[in-house]
């Protein structure tokens, strides 16, 4: 009697090939660094098939390299005039733009420097550290609060002007200038600088960040998921911890 008997030892498994997870490139202010590093990290852990690459600028900046065609999937300004800018030119996906968080603008000094107690006292300052106001939109709101506390006149030329927040706030922490005019979310990650106050916000325009989906976008699903998760309690809690304002109703 035969029996017989199924052999496979002449097969053998394909490799399954490595799926590649999908690029999303963010173009976020500069003043977004700290608390976007983290959030990318949670987003690689929560959704793996997509890779998260962002760069980071001042806000002008990113824009006009948006209106040159450098790829970008996704907007974070710190202004609305460069998204407003965008959106003029049918550069953004309708509808999708979102007001995502706020923040303030603060006045810091190093730690040791007791001269300068208020805005007032930077009349006081031999240098003073803004952003360039035609490119960074914090240097905008520090050139609208100096102008309404009827200081621009007297401060403006002691001012140092910098490429973005990032570079205001390391321009104090090295005493190269007596103070800098950031968003409280910069001075909050800096142990080297101290908050002297607030500029109030009756002086200046809110601070909003804006977010939208660039027209150009190949992936326009998945950086809805993406703007979507932007705007979750979990993320939100994230941009709070870092010094931001959340906005979202």
């Amino acid at each position: 009697m035969l029996s017989l008997v199924g052999c496979s030892a002449g097969k053998t498994s394909e490799p399954v090939a490595k799926v590649e997870p999908t690029e999303i490139m963010v173009s976020a202010a500069a003043s977004m660094k700290d608390s976007m590093t983290e959030l990318q990290k949670a987003y690689a852990i929560k959704t793996p098939a997509v890779k998260l690459t962002i760069v980071y600028g001042a806000s002008g900046t990113l824009q006009q390299q948006i209106e040159q065609g450098a790829p970008s999937d996704l907007f974070i300004s710190a202004g609305k005039s460069q998204m407003d800018a965008l959106e003029a030119k049918n550069l953004l996906v309708k509808e999708s733009k979102v007001d995502l968080i706020g923040n303030d603008l603060v006045l810091v000094t190093g730690k040791d420097n007791t001269k300068i107690t208020s805005m007032e006292d930077l009349t006081k300052a031999d240098k003073i550290s803004i952003g360039t106001r035609e490119s960074v939109r914090a240097g905008k709101y520090a050139q609208e609060s100096l102008t309404n506390l009827k200081l621009w006149e007297a401060v403006q030329p002691k001012l140092v002007l910098a490429k973005d927040v990032t570079q205001v706030l390391n321009y104090v922490e090295t005493g190269n200038v007596d103070a800098g005019l950031v968003y409280q979310s910069d001075a909050q990650g800096s142990t080297k600088v101290k908050v002297v106050t607030v500029a109030p916000a009756s002086s200046h325009k809110a601070i909003v960040y804006p977010a939208a989906i660039i027209s150009a976008t190949k992936n326009k699903q998945l950086t809805e998921d993406f703007l979507k998760y932007l705007q979750s309690a979990d993320a939100q809690k994230v941009f709070i911890k870092y010094g931001f304002k959340s906005i979202t109703k």
